[in-house]
C-alpha cells in the first residue's frame, strides 16, 4: 500500500478563483469534528473520581478491533474544553463477566431489495472501458466537455494566456487515460512525463497529447455550468446557497451509477476520508487530529465482502448541525436507505459514529449495527461496579446489556469498548495473544474474545484494508489547489475501483481468472487512449531488399554485365568476389547464392 507521505505528480495550475464549498468557519463544533468528536453525542470529560481507562504499554499489531485512530482516542483527552452536557447520574447496573449467560438476539431476516451482486447482463462482454463508462457515460463526459469549454472561454476573457481549442469526448477520454497512466507510472512532476532526450524519458504521453494541452485541460476542467455558478454564488450566506453546486452534475451521476449496477451483500461498513486542498500528498488520509480549514470529508458506504463503494456523502460544514442530531448520526442516516437496500443488513462502524440512539433507530429499520464506542458517548453505561481495572490480565471481559444493545469491554493490549445489536456478549471465541509467563518470558496463550470483537475484526478490519488498497495504491490524485478538481480526481478513483470490482464479480460468475488490479487499470488506460497495452514489434525497413545491380534488358548478358565486388567478402574475407546483386537501401554489392549469403551476413 502506498505510504501516506508518498507524493503524487505535481500539476502547476492557474490561480484558483473558486472558494471551496467544503470550507466553513471553525466553530467549536467543527473543531470537535476535526478531532473525531460529535458534540451532539459526546459528553464532557469524564467526571472526577472515575477510574481512568485501563492501558498497557504493550502493543499488538493484530488488534484490528481498534484501528490506530480508535486506539489513540480511547485514552486521549482533548486540549480544548467545549460546552457539552455533563454526565448523567451513574447507572446502578453492574458489569457482568463471561461466566454470566447472555442471550443471542434473534437474527434479522435478510431481505435485500435486489439479488446481491452485480446487476449486469453476464451474457454480454464487458471490457474495462465498458465498465468504466457505466460511471462516466458519454452524456456525463459531454457535459464535462461543454462546461470545461465555457470555463476556458471565461478564463481567456479575463486575460489568461494559453491557446485553447474546444474539448470533445475522444480527447477527454485521452485526458483521463493519461491521468490513469500517471498513477501507474509515477514521476515527481507532471512535466517529467514529457521530458525528451534523457534515459528517463517516457515516450507515451507525448504521443497522446502535448504537455501544454494536458495542463490547459487540467486548469479549466469544470463540472458545473460556469454561468449557473454565478447565480449560486449570489446566494452565499443564505439557505438557498448550495455548497456542492460545482460538483453536483458529476457527483449525482456517480452516486446513481454506484447504486444501480451493484447490490450489496449482508454486511456493510462506513468509512471516512479527509482530503486536503493545499499541500496534498497524493494519498487519501484518515481524519486529521488537528483542524485544517482547507480539508473536507467524505463518508463512504461500502460492501464489506468486496469493498465496492455503494454511496458517499460530502461534508460541507455548518449546515450539518441544523438537525440537532449531530454529524455522526446524520451521515449514517443519509447513506442508509431501506428503500434501496432492503432489510436485514448489518452495519459496522468506528467510534465516531457509534451511539445507542443511532443503533436503536437503525434497528427500527431492521438494520443491525456493531461498532467501537467512546465511554463519554451519550447513552453508554457509566457505572464502575465490577468494571475493568488497569491491572486486569489480557482476556478479561465485562458486559452490560441494555436491550437491544449489548456493551462489552475487553482487555487486550489496552481496553476495547464495543457494542452491538446483533451479537451476544460472549459465545466461546478465543484468540491467541503473547503474554508474559511466571518466569517473565513471553509465551503464546489463548484468551477469551467477545463475539462483537471477533465479528468487527472480520467484517470491518479486513474490509478497510482492502478498500484502502484499491483506492489508494493506484490513486490518480496529484497536487492541485482547486477543491472541486480534487473531488473530480477522487470520482475517477471511485469509478475505476468499482469497475474493477464489477470485473471480478463477472469473472467469478463465469469461472474465469480475473485481471489483477494493475492489469485492469493498464487495459483501461490503453482503451481510453485508443491503443493496446502490447507494443507491436518494430518492423524492418522495406527498402533492404536484394535487387539486380544492372537493369540489362538482354537476358544473355545479365549474368556478367554490371557485376561489382561484394563488399562483405572484401571486408571480412579479404576476397574479391563479384556479384550481380546489391541491397536496394544500402546500395552495396552483396553475394546472394546458396553457399555464400553475404546479403544476410551484412544486415546482421
Amino acid at each position: 500500500m502506498a505510504s501516506d507521505d508518498e507524493a503524487g505528480p505535481e500539476l502547476l495550475e492557474s490561480e484558483d478563483e473558486g472558494e471551496s464549498g467544503a470550507e466553513s468557519f471553525l466553530t467549536e463544533d467543527e473543531l470537535a469534528y476535526q478531532e473525531g468528536l460529535d458534540p451532539a453525542e459526546d459528553y464532557d470529560d469524564q467526571q472526577e473520581g472515575q477510574e481512568e481507562p485501563c492501558t498497557s504499554g504493550e502493543e499488538d499489531a493484530s488488534n484490528s478491533a481498534y484501528p490506530e485512530e480508535d486506539r489513540s482516542s480511547l485514552t486521549a483527552t482533548t486540549g480544548q474544553k467545549r460546552k457539552r452536557s455533563p454526565h448523567p447520574a451513574v447507572s446502578a447496573k453492574s458489569w457482568k463477566t463471561e461466566k454470566d449467560p447472555d442471550f443471542c438476539p434473534v437474527p434479522n431476516r435478510f431481505i435485500p431489495a435486489r439479488p446481491p451482486g452485480h446487476q449486469l447482463n453476464s451474457n454480454n462482454k464487458h471490457t474495462p472501458l465498458d465498465l468504466f463508462k457505466l460511471f462516466f457515460s458519454n452524456d456525463a463526459i459531454l457535459t464535462l466537455c461543454q462546461n470545461t469549454n465555457k470555463q476556458a472561454a471565461k478564463n481567456i476573457a479575463k486575460g489568461k494566456k494559453y491557446p485553447w481549442t474546444d474539448l470533445d469526448i475522444p480527447e477527454f477520454l485521452n485526458y483521463m487515460g493519461l491521468t490513469f497512466f500517471f498513477s501507474l507510472v509515477k514521476l515527481d512532476n507532471i512535466c517529467d512525463y514529457w521530458k525528451k532526450n534523457t534515459i528517463f524519458s517516457v515516450p507515451f504521453p507525448a504521443d497522446v497529447m502535448p504537455q501544454d494541452r494536458y495542463q490547459a485541460i487540467s486548469w479549466n476542467i469544470h463540472v458545473s455550468d460556469p454561468e449557473k455558478d454565478v447565480e449560486n454564488n449570489r446566494q452565499k450566506g443564505t439557505s438557498q446557497y448550495d455548497h456542492l453546486f460545482q460538483l453536483k452534475p458529476l457527483m449525482d451521476t456517480i452516486r446513481h451509477a454506484c447504486k444501480a449496477f451493484y447490490h450489496p451483500r449482508q454486511n456493510l461498513l462506513i468509512d471516512e476520508r479527509t482530503m486536503v486542498r493545499k499541500n496534498y500528498t497524493g494519498s487519501i488520509k484518515k481524519m486529521a487530529a488537528k483542524p485544517n480549514k482547507c480539508s473536507f470529508k467524505l463518508f463512504v458506504l461500502s460492501d464489506s465482502s468486496s469493498g465496492y463503494i455503494l454511496d458517499f456523502a460530502v461534508y460541507t460544514g455548518k449546515s450539518q448541525f441544523e438537525s440537532g442530531t449531530g454529524l455522526a448520526y446524520n451521515s449514517i442516516m443519509t447513506l442508509i436507505k431501506s428503500a434501496y437496500l432492503g432489510s436485514g443488513y448489518n452495519l459496522f462502524l468506528d467510534h465516531f459514529y457509534t451511539s445507542p440512539k443511532l443503533f436503536k433507530d437503525l434497528l427500527s429499520l431492521n438494520i443491525g449495527a456493531c461498532g467501537t464506542y467512546r465511554d463519554n458517548r451519550r447513552g453508554c453505561p457509566t457505572t464502575q461496579s465490577n468494571a475493568l481495572k488497569k491491572k486486569d490480565p489480557k482476556g478479561t471481559l465485562r458486559w452490560i446489556r441494555e436491550d437491544p444493545v449489548v456493551f462489552v469491554k475487553w482487555k487486550d493490549s489496552r481496553e476495547v469498548s464495543i457494542c452491538s445489536t446483533v451479537h451476544q456478549a460472549f459465545s466461546g471465541y478465543t484468540v491467541e495473544r503473547r503474554v508474559k509467563s511466571e518466569n517473565g518470558k513471553p509465551t503464546i496463550k489463548s484468551i477469551p474474545c467477545p463475539t462483537p470483537v471477533m465479528e468487527y475484526n472480520k467484517y470491518m478490519g479486513g474490509a478497510e484494508d482492502l478498500l484502502g488498497q484499491l483506492t489508494q495504491y493506484y490513486s490518480v490524485h496529484h497536487k492541485t489547489s482547486c477543491w472541486y478538481r480534487i473531488l473530480f480526481l477522487h470520482f475517477l478513483d471511485i469509478a475505476a475501483t468499482n469497475s474493477f470490482l464489477l470485473h471480478k464479480e463477472l469473472c467469478r460468475e463465469k469461472h474465469e481468472e480475473p485481471l489483477t488490479h494493475r492489469a485492469f487499470l493498464e487495459e483501461l488506460t490503453s482503451q481510453l487512449c485508443g491503443v493496446t497495452v502490447a507494443v507491436p514489434p518494430t518492423k524492418g525497413s522495406s527498402g533492404h531488399l536484394p535487387v539486380p545491380i544492372s537493369n540489362q534488358p538482354d537476358s544473355s548478358k545479365r549474368p556478367s554485365y554490371g557485376r561489382r565486388t561484394c563488399v562483405q567478402c572484401r571486408l571480412m574475407k579479404k576476397e574479391y568476389q563479384s556479384t550481380p546483386w546489391k541491397c536496394k537501401e544500402c546500395d552495396v554489392a552483396l553475394c546472394l547464392i546458396a553457399d555464400r549469403n553475404c546479403f544476410e551476413a551484412w544486415h546482421n
